[in-house]
């Protein structure tokens, strides 16, 4: 094969850099439009139902009930701290080894290297944006303008929301839209009862059901994509057979595989985007193969960078050129600072006494949702912003442990119904800051020879006021509700537990201040889109990855018709 041949052979109409929530969209809105798309995934190949080998286990499948090994934990730090690294999804999960990088400060980058990334690991909570949360930098002074508002994104959420199938309740709060909703699932008669407390102890607070990502009652748009209603089995994160929530896997990357516009190359780590000084745009992507090790370039008239906030960041730093020495488009000096995230320090939980005749049965993925309250029509606090919060309640078994040999025997052969516990965990907006940023590291380099991610990024003197004044508050709705054995808990998880860190490659109005447009678009190379969360100016309270999925099929969209129209 020739030169030009060879290279041929390497190019496409788009290019799709991750192929998890925002990737998936991104190749599936491509492939649809009719563009040639490669979309290339650091990771393994992860197809839906056959590469799910723990899904139907049972519990007494696994060596160790579950439990991951203390030595793998031992290893494993970081990763060992997140919540579904357990026996059954280990293996979706990156291990602290595979990838290092550099805390500068203490913090927990956790990772899904295959395709289809975090969405199959995701918690799926699907809360939309609202007004006060685009307009909020604007307002209150904390971060750059957001380039969108609400009405710019609401069409978007409820086309993806359509495909995706979302089950909800129409709860009529401007603090938190509603959307296209399958029908919820009930919350149980505790939470129902919190319900109806919080609603009289206050005017400005609502506790509603948690908007999640289950076919409830599947569409046919969700029967053409293969998938099945959701069972509440709770085993999501082994990968779910009937594909019952949403992840790229049974969802986005088949619906583009289907178009026969799509390549997708897994083992590809992506080292940098081309950048050609004569032509002024990205000209492609540049590919250490996870295999040979060999580099290899792909080129494409358009770019779209969904590695996952801090790896699009590390990808965009390390795009050097002549024309951008500092990173891809960043002439305003700002790519990978202002990185921000989702502040889960603090949790409460108490026991209450009512309702003992009643218990529950089943399953059931997803719980109570608490909208922000604190700072929505004015400022009220001493603190930027506000929080949200989880809410749920069940109610357990307990069995007598005291005695020795036959009674010890007799007891543990007894059963009784335990209190109903009930708890909830804070999601607060942290502020983005210059001071909280990603760089690459001057030494140290990964097995693929990239520079490794040195992360500096920490809580402020705003994240400990909000910490204390959701305890606070927390604690006087359990009390009015007249919850008991109240405790309430700062934990002092590390930054990037949530798994929701955002910024980087913030959008915004000003090119001297933003890396991306109204758009996605980058300001200075407008071929190259970034729709993960480095593209996000401020994170408000909700869960993000619906917002993600909203803002690649808007950016998709977008560029399609600036390609047709000879722009890009």
């Amino acid at each position: 094969m020739g030169t030009n041949d060879s290279i041929k052979s390497r190019t496409y109409d788009a290019i799709v850099i991750g192929s998890g929530i925002s990737g998936g969209w991104a190749a599936k809105e491509m492939c649809e439009k009719g563009l040639k798309t490669l979309v290339l995934e650091r990771g393994r190949d992860v197809r839906h139902i056959q590469d799910y080998p723990t899904t139907n286990k049972m519990p007494w499948e696994f060596p160790h009930r579950g439990e991951v090994p203390y030595e793998i934990q031992k290893a494993n730090p970081v990763v060992s701290r997140c919540y579904a690294f357990r026996e059954d999804a280990a293996h979706f999960f990156t291990k602290d080894t595979e990838h290092p990088y550099v805390q500068e400060q203490p913090f927990d980058w956790i990772r899904g290297y295959q395709v289809g990334g975090k969405s199959l690991l995701w918690a799926r909570q699907t809360q939309r944006w609202s007004e006060f949360d685009f307009e909020g930098p604007a307002r209150d002074g904390f971060a750059v303008d957001w380039p969108i508002r609400y009405k710019d994104i609401a069409p978007w959420y409820s086309y993806v929301e359509k495909f995706a199938g979302i089950s909800g309740n129409k709860d009529g709060l401007d603090i938190l839209p509603d959307g296209e909703f399958l029908p919820p699932m009930e919350l149980n008669c505790v939470e129902k009862y919190f319900v109806q407390s919080v609603g009289k102890s206050y005017k400005d607070r609502h506790v509603v059901y948690a908007r999640c990502a289950h076919l409830t009652e599947p569409q046919p748009v969700h029967l053409q994509q293969g998938r099945g209603q959701c069972q509440k089995r709770n085993l999501c994160q082994r990968g779910c057979p009937f594909g019952g929530y949403y992840a790229s896997n049974s969802t986005t990357i088949p619906w583009a595989e289907k178009t026969g516009n799509m390549t997708l190359r897994p083992h590809s780590v992506v080292h940098s985007i081309l950048y050609d000084d004569a032509k002024g745009k990205a000209v492609g992507v540049r590919v250490i193969d996870d295999v040979t090790k060999d580099a290899i370039d792909f080129y494409a008239r358009i770019i779209f960078v969904n590695a996952a906030a801090l790896n699009t960041n590390l990808i965009l730093l390390n795009s050097k050129s002549s024309r951008f020495p500092n990173g891809l488009g960043n002439d305003s000096g700002v790519l990978g600072k202002y990185v921000a995230f989702h502040n889960y320090r603090a949790y409460i939980n108490a026991t209450h006494e009512g309702h003992l005749d009643i218990t529950t049965d089943g399953r059931r993925p997803t719980s109570g949702y608490i909208p922000r309250f604190r700072n929505v029509h004015q400022q009220e606090t001493d603190f930027l912003r506000g929080y949200a919060a989880g809410f749920g309640a069940d109610r357990v078994n307990t069995t007598p442990r005291d005695g020795v040999g036959t009674t010890l025997k007799d007891n543990l052969a007894k059963s009784e119904m335990g209190p109903w516990r009930v708890g909830s965990h804070m999601m607060g907006e942290t502020i983005p800051k210059e001071s909280n940023y990603v760089a690459l590291d001057g030494s140290l380099k990964d097995a693929w020879g990239i520079p490794q991610l040195k992360i500096a990024v920490t809580y402020d003197d705003n994240d400990e006021k909000m910490t204390k004044d959701y305890m606070e508050q927390l604690t006087e709705m359990f009390e009015k509700a007249g919850f008991k054995d109240i405790k309430a808990v700062d934990g002092k998880r590390a930054p990037g537990n949530d798994i929701h860190e955002m910024g980087g490659a913030r959008m915004g109005r000003d090119p001297k201040t933003s890396v991306l447009n109204g758009w996605n678009q980058m300001h200075a190379v407008p071929n190259v889109f970034v729709t993960d969360g480095a593209c996000m100016t401020s994170t408000a309270t909700q869960n993000p990855s619906l917002t993600y999925m909203a803002l690649t099929a808007r950016a998709a969209d977008y560029a399609v018709q600036e390609m047709k129209k000879g722009n890009i």
